[in-house]
Protein backbone atom coordinates (compact mmCIF):
# COMPACT_ATOMS: atom_id res chain seq x y z
CA UNK A 1 0.00 0.00 0.00
CA UNK A 2 1.08 3.43 -1.04
CA UNK A 3 1.74 6.03 1.30
CA UNK A 4 -0.28 9.48 0.88
CA UNK A 5 0.24 12.97 0.75
CA UNK A 6 -1.64 15.48 3.12
CA UNK A 7 -2.42 18.03 0.02
CA UNK A 8 -5.99 18.86 0.77
CA UNK A 9 -6.18 16.28 3.36
CA UNK A 10 -9.26 16.75 6.02
CA UNK A 11 -7.93 13.82 7.69
CA UNK A 12 -7.10 14.29 11.93
CA UNK A 13 -3.20 14.58 11.84
CA UNK A 14 -1.53 11.84 14.37
CA UNK A 15 1.96 12.80 16.31
CA UNK A 16 3.79 9.50 17.78
CA UNK A 17 5.99 10.54 19.95
CA UNK A 18 8.93 8.01 21.06
CA UNK A 19 11.63 7.84 23.38
CA UNK A 20 13.46 5.05 25.35
CA UNK A 21 12.74 5.14 29.15
CA UNK A 22 13.40 8.47 31.16
CA UNK A 23 13.58 10.68 28.26
CA UNK A 24 10.70 13.05 29.09
CA UNK A 25 7.85 11.74 26.93
CA UNK A 26 5.44 12.40 29.29
CA UNK A 27 6.95 15.89 30.53
CA UNK A 28 6.64 16.90 27.17
CA UNK A 29 2.77 15.39 26.61
CA UNK A 30 1.80 17.09 29.70
CA UNK A 31 3.39 20.35 28.57
CA UNK A 32 1.38 19.77 25.14
CA UNK A 33 -1.66 19.38 26.68
CA UNK A 34 -1.34 22.98 28.88
CA UNK A 35 0.33 24.71 26.42
CA UNK A 36 -2.62 27.50 24.88
CA UNK A 37 -2.04 26.63 20.87
CA UNK A 38 -5.74 26.43 20.10
CA UNK A 39 -5.19 22.32 19.42
CA UNK A 40 -7.92 20.27 20.84
CA UNK A 41 -5.60 17.14 20.93
CA UNK A 42 -6.61 13.40 21.65
CA UNK A 43 -3.68 11.52 23.68
CA UNK A 44 -3.38 7.70 23.46
CA UNK A 45 -0.87 7.10 26.27
CA UNK A 46 1.11 3.58 26.33
CA UNK A 47 1.34 2.52 30.30
CA UNK A 48 3.65 -0.09 30.07
CA UNK A 49 6.50 0.51 32.81
CA UNK A 50 6.50 4.37 32.72
CA UNK A 51 4.55 7.27 34.69
CA UNK A 52 0.97 7.95 33.25
CA UNK A 53 -0.37 11.45 32.67
CA UNK A 54 -0.48 13.60 35.84
CA UNK A 55 -4.43 13.41 37.02
CA UNK A 56 -4.56 16.79 38.12
CA UNK A 57 -3.98 17.96 34.39
CA UNK A 58 -6.64 16.06 33.43
CA UNK A 59 -9.10 17.27 35.47
CA UNK A 60 -8.50 21.15 34.94
CA UNK A 61 -10.71 20.81 31.50
CA UNK A 62 -11.94 17.67 30.85
CA UNK A 63 -13.82 19.05 27.42
CA UNK A 64 -10.41 19.75 26.26
CA UNK A 65 -8.54 17.00 27.18
CA UNK A 66 -9.29 13.35 26.11
CA UNK A 67 -6.96 10.68 27.23
CA UNK A 68 -7.05 7.08 26.45
CA UNK A 69 -4.70 4.53 27.72
CA UNK A 70 -3.82 1.28 25.77
CA UNK A 71 -2.36 -1.24 27.97
CA UNK A 72 0.64 -3.06 26.95
CA UNK A 73 3.15 -2.42 24.25
CA UNK A 74 2.23 -0.94 21.12
CA UNK A 75 3.72 -3.89 19.07
CA UNK A 76 2.09 -6.08 16.24
CA UNK A 77 0.54 -8.17 18.51
CA UNK A 78 -1.63 -5.27 19.77
CA UNK A 79 -1.93 -3.25 16.80
CA UNK A 80 -5.22 -4.26 16.47
CA UNK A 81 -6.04 -2.48 19.69
CA UNK A 82 -4.71 0.65 18.49
CA UNK A 83 -6.89 0.19 15.22
CA UNK A 84 -9.63 -0.46 17.68
CA UNK A 85 -8.84 2.53 19.92
CA UNK A 86 -8.68 4.98 16.77
CA UNK A 87 -11.91 3.87 15.37
CA UNK A 88 -13.69 4.46 18.73
CA UNK A 89 -12.65 7.51 19.08
CA UNK A 90 -13.77 8.84 15.31
CA UNK A 91 -16.64 7.78 16.20
CA UNK A 92 -17.04 9.38 19.06
CA UNK A 93 -16.32 12.61 16.73
CA UNK A 94 -18.88 11.95 13.89
CA UNK A 95 -20.68 11.80 17.08
CA UNK A 96 -20.81 14.96 18.41
CA UNK A 97 -19.75 13.06 21.92
CA UNK A 98 -15.73 14.63 21.76
CA UNK A 99 -14.67 17.15 20.29
CA UNK A 100 -10.64 16.98 19.27
CA UNK A 101 -8.85 17.90 15.73
CA UNK A 102 -5.61 16.12 16.23
CA UNK A 103 -4.12 13.40 18.04
CA UNK A 104 -0.59 12.45 19.81
CA UNK A 105 0.17 8.63 20.85
CA UNK A 106 2.95 8.60 23.49
CA UNK A 107 4.60 5.05 23.61
CA UNK A 108 6.43 3.21 25.83
CA UNK A 109 10.07 3.47 26.05
CA UNK A 110 10.62 0.26 25.02
CA UNK A 111 8.53 0.26 21.58
CA UNK A 112 9.56 0.27 18.34
CA UNK A 113 7.82 2.68 16.27
CA UNK A 114 7.36 0.92 13.15
CA UNK A 115 4.00 -1.28 14.10
CA UNK A 116 2.04 2.55 15.61
CA UNK A 117 3.50 4.14 11.94
CA UNK A 118 2.41 0.86 9.98
CA UNK A 119 -1.48 1.13 11.32
CA UNK A 120 -1.66 4.42 9.66
CA UNK A 121 -1.05 2.45 6.17
CA UNK A 122 -2.41 -0.83 6.97
CA UNK A 123 -5.58 -0.42 8.75
CA UNK A 124 -8.59 0.55 6.62
CA UNK A 125 -10.78 1.85 8.87
CA UNK A 126 -7.86 4.12 10.30
CA UNK A 127 -6.23 4.98 6.69
CA UNK A 128 -10.16 6.83 6.40
CA UNK A 129 -10.08 8.69 9.32
CA UNK A 130 -6.18 9.79 10.07
CA UNK A 131 -3.03 10.64 8.49
CA UNK A 132 0.27 10.25 10.09
CA UNK A 133 1.47 13.62 10.13
CA UNK A 134 5.20 12.90 11.97
CA UNK A 135 7.35 10.89 14.38
CA UNK A 136 9.00 12.72 17.39
CA UNK A 137 11.53 10.65 19.41
CA UNK A 138 12.99 12.34 22.33
CA UNK A 139 16.73 11.55 23.09
CA UNK A 140 17.67 11.73 27.03
CA UNK A 141 21.17 13.94 26.43
CA UNK A 142 22.40 12.31 30.53
CA UNK A 143 21.86 8.74 29.68
CA UNK A 144 21.21 8.49 25.40
CA UNK A 145 24.53 7.38 24.71
CA UNK A 146 24.30 4.57 26.91
CA UNK A 147 20.92 3.54 25.86
CA UNK A 148 21.92 3.50 21.93
CA UNK A 149 24.89 1.17 22.93
CA UNK A 150 22.29 -1.06 24.58
CA UNK A 151 19.27 -1.07 23.25
CA UNK A 152 18.43 -1.53 19.51
CA UNK A 153 14.96 0.09 20.60
CA UNK A 154 16.25 3.45 21.59
CA UNK A 155 18.02 3.24 17.93
CA UNK A 156 14.95 2.38 16.12
CA UNK A 157 13.24 5.20 17.56
CA UNK A 158 16.23 7.62 16.69
CA UNK A 159 15.76 5.69 12.98
CA UNK A 160 12.43 6.31 12.69
CA UNK A 161 12.10 9.89 13.54
CA UNK A 162 10.81 12.82 11.83
CA UNK A 163 12.14 15.11 14.36
CA UNK A 164 14.66 14.74 17.65
CA UNK A 165 14.19 16.51 20.82
CA UNK A 166 17.36 16.46 23.09
CA UNK A 167 16.16 16.61 26.40
CA UNK A 168 17.88 16.89 29.87
CA UNK A 169 20.72 18.89 28.39
CA UNK A 170 21.42 20.88 31.24
CA UNK A 171 22.82 17.73 32.89
CA UNK A 172 25.82 17.60 30.82
CA UNK A 173 28.38 19.58 29.31
CA UNK A 174 28.00 21.50 25.99
CA UNK A 175 31.03 18.80 24.47
CA UNK A 176 28.94 15.87 25.80
CA UNK A 177 25.55 17.37 23.98
CA UNK A 178 27.66 18.13 20.67
CA UNK A 179 29.21 14.47 20.53
CA UNK A 180 25.58 13.03 20.89
CA UNK A 181 24.05 15.73 18.51
CA UNK A 182 26.55 14.56 16.04
CA UNK A 183 25.65 10.85 16.50
CA UNK A 184 21.71 10.89 16.56
CA UNK A 185 22.76 12.94 12.46
CA UNK A 186 24.69 10.06 11.56
CA UNK A 187 21.84 7.45 12.96
CA UNK A 188 19.47 9.61 11.13
CA UNK A 189 20.15 11.91 8.02
CA UNK A 190 16.70 13.65 7.73
CA UNK A 191 15.41 14.91 11.10
CA UNK A 192 16.59 17.93 12.67
CA UNK A 193 17.80 17.93 16.34
CA UNK A 194 16.63 20.16 18.73
CA UNK A 195 17.94 20.93 22.62
CA UNK A 196 14.99 21.11 25.05
CA UNK A 197 15.17 21.35 28.63
CA UNK A 198 11.80 20.23 30.86
CA UNK A 199 9.92 19.44 28.03
CA UNK A 200 10.04 22.86 26.99
CA UNK A 201 10.14 22.65 23.30
CA UNK A 202 7.95 24.50 20.66
CA UNK A 203 4.55 23.51 19.35
CA UNK A 204 5.92 23.69 16.22
CA UNK A 205 8.64 20.83 17.04
CA UNK A 206 6.09 18.52 17.52
CA UNK A 207 3.04 19.17 15.78
CA UNK A 208 2.61 19.65 11.91
CA UNK A 209 5.42 18.37 10.76
CA UNK A 210 4.50 17.17 7.46
CA UNK A 211 6.92 14.03 7.89
CA UNK A 212 4.77 11.60 5.68
CA UNK A 213 3.28 14.37 3.21
CA UNK A 214 5.04 13.25 -0.05
CA UNK A 215 4.17 16.56 -1.42
CA UNK A 216 6.93 18.12 0.80
CA UNK A 217 10.68 17.37 -0.40
CA UNK A 218 13.04 16.27 2.47
CA UNK A 219 15.45 18.89 3.45
CA UNK A 220 18.49 16.89 3.82
CA UNK A 221 21.95 18.85 5.18
CA UNK A 222 25.17 17.70 3.36
CA UNK A 223 27.03 16.73 6.65
CA UNK A 224 23.87 14.67 8.21
CA UNK A 225 25.47 11.50 6.45
CA UNK A 226 28.57 10.03 7.59
CA UNK A 227 30.22 6.53 9.22
CA UNK A 228 28.05 5.52 11.90
CA UNK A 229 28.95 5.13 15.15
CA UNK A 230 31.75 1.90 15.93
CA UNK A 231 28.17 -0.20 17.82
CA UNK A 232 25.33 1.35 15.67
CA UNK A 233 23.83 -0.64 13.60
CA UNK A 234 21.22 1.73 12.45
CA UNK A 235 22.73 4.51 10.33
CA UNK A 236 22.02 6.60 7.18
CA UNK A 237 23.77 7.61 4.04
CA UNK A 238 23.02 10.14 0.96
CA UNK A 239 22.76 9.54 -2.49
CA UNK A 240 23.09 12.30 -4.89
CA UNK A 241 23.43 12.63 -8.68
CA UNK A 242 22.74 15.03 -11.32
CA UNK A 243 21.74 12.89 -13.86
CA UNK A 244 18.59 12.07 -14.52
CA UNK A 245 17.36 8.98 -13.56
CA UNK A 246 15.50 5.93 -15.89
CA UNK A 247 11.67 6.17 -14.17
CA UNK A 248 10.92 3.02 -14.79
CA UNK A 249 14.64 1.72 -14.10
CA UNK A 250 14.90 2.87 -10.56
CA UNK A 251 11.53 2.30 -9.71
CA UNK A 252 12.13 -1.43 -10.33
CA UNK A 253 15.94 -1.18 -8.60
CA UNK A 254 13.62 0.32 -5.04
CA UNK A 255 11.11 -2.92 -5.65
CA UNK A 256 14.44 -5.29 -5.37
CA UNK A 257 15.70 -3.31 -2.47
CA UNK A 258 12.36 -3.63 -0.49
CA UNK A 259 11.88 -6.95 -1.06
CA UNK A 260 14.96 -7.59 0.11
CA UNK A 261 15.94 -5.36 2.71
CA UNK A 262 12.49 -3.77 3.78
CA UNK A 263 12.49 -5.27 6.89
CA UNK A 264 16.01 -2.89 8.07
CA UNK A 265 15.19 -0.59 5.83
CA UNK A 266 13.30 2.28 8.88
CA UNK A 267 12.60 5.22 6.50
CA UNK A 268 13.78 6.41 3.11
CA UNK A 269 12.86 9.46 1.39
CA UNK A 270 13.89 11.64 -1.51
CA UNK A 271 13.50 13.70 -4.51
CA UNK A 272 13.97 12.74 -8.07
CA UNK A 273 15.35 14.40 -11.12
CA UNK A 274 13.25 11.84 -13.50
CA UNK A 275 14.44 11.35 -17.58
CA UNK A 276 11.38 13.69 -19.55
CA UNK A 277 9.72 15.18 -16.56
CA UNK A 278 9.17 18.72 -15.92
CA UNK A 279 8.47 18.18 -11.96
CA UNK A 280 10.20 16.62 -9.50
CA UNK A 281 9.12 12.99 -8.12
CA UNK A 282 8.99 12.86 -4.46
CA UNK A 283 8.98 9.36 -2.73
CA UNK A 284 9.37 8.13 1.15
CA UNK A 285 9.17 4.74 2.67
CA UNK A 286 8.65 3.38 5.99
CA UNK A 287 9.81 -0.32 5.91
CA UNK A 288 7.97 -2.39 3.40
CA UNK A 289 5.86 0.56 2.16
CA UNK A 290 6.79 3.05 -0.08
CA UNK A 291 4.88 5.93 -2.45
CA UNK A 292 5.50 8.45 -4.77
CA UNK A 293 4.18 11.35 -6.24
CA UNK A 294 4.79 14.07 -8.21
CA UNK A 295 6.14 17.51 -6.57
CA UNK A 296 6.67 20.93 -7.40
CA UNK A 297 8.13 21.55 -11.36
CA UNK A 298 11.88 22.68 -11.79
CA UNK A 299 12.04 26.28 -12.74
CA UNK A 300 13.89 26.96 -16.32
CA UNK A 301 17.18 27.18 -15.78
CA UNK A 302 17.49 25.59 -12.43
CA UNK A 303 19.65 23.09 -11.64
CA UNK A 304 18.02 19.57 -11.45
CA UNK A 305 19.76 16.79 -9.13
CA UNK A 306 18.28 13.59 -7.04
CA UNK A 307 19.08 13.46 -3.31
CA UNK A 308 17.90 10.08 -1.75
CA UNK A 309 18.17 8.93 2.03
CA UNK A 310 18.02 5.91 3.50
CA UNK A 311 17.90 4.75 7.05
CA UNK A 312 18.55 1.28 8.30
CA UNK A 313 19.93 -1.66 10.00
CA UNK A 314 23.22 -3.05 8.39
CA UNK A 315 22.42 -1.61 4.95
CA UNK A 316 25.04 -2.30 2.05
CA UNK A 317 25.41 1.03 1.25
CA UNK A 318 28.22 0.18 -1.25
CA UNK A 319 25.60 -1.77 -2.87
CA UNK A 320 23.00 0.40 -3.13
CA UNK A 321 25.05 3.40 -4.36
CA UNK A 322 26.34 1.44 -7.16
CA UNK A 323 22.71 0.39 -7.70
CA UNK A 324 21.61 3.76 -8.38
CA UNK A 325 24.19 4.78 -10.35
CA UNK A 326 22.80 2.13 -13.24
CA UNK A 327 19.41 3.71 -13.11
CA UNK A 328 20.64 6.59 -14.28
CA UNK A 329 19.05 7.76 -18.17
CA UNK A 330 20.70 6.05 -21.12
CA UNK A 331 22.71 4.05 -18.74
CA UNK A 332 23.12 0.30 -20.40
CA UNK A 333 23.80 -1.62 -17.05
CA UNK A 334 21.04 -3.85 -15.31
CA UNK A 335 20.95 -2.75 -11.20
CA UNK A 336 19.39 -5.28 -10.58
CA UNK A 337 22.78 -7.84 -11.40
CA UNK A 338 24.16 -6.09 -8.14
CA UNK A 339 21.93 -7.23 -5.97
CA UNK A 340 22.20 -10.82 -8.03
CA UNK A 341 25.71 -11.36 -7.31
CA UNK A 342 25.72 -10.41 -3.83
CA UNK A 343 23.44 -13.81 -3.10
Amino acid sequence: MSLDSTSGDSRLPVTIVTGFLGSGKTTLVNRILTEQHGHRIAVIENELGEAGIDSEILLQDRDERIVETLNGCICCTVRGDLARMLESLAERRKTGALAFDRVVIETTGLADPAPVAQTFFLEEAVVRDYRLDGIVTLVDAKHGAAALDEHREALAQVGFADRMLLSKTDLVSAAESDALTARLRLINAHAPVKRVTHGRAEVADVLDLGGFDLGRAPDIEPHRAGVAHHSDRIASFVYRDERPFDLEKIGNFLALLIERYGPDMLRYKGVLNAAGCGERIIFQGVRTLLGTEPGTAWAEGEPRASTLVFIGRDLPRALFEQGLALCVEGCAGDPATVLRARV
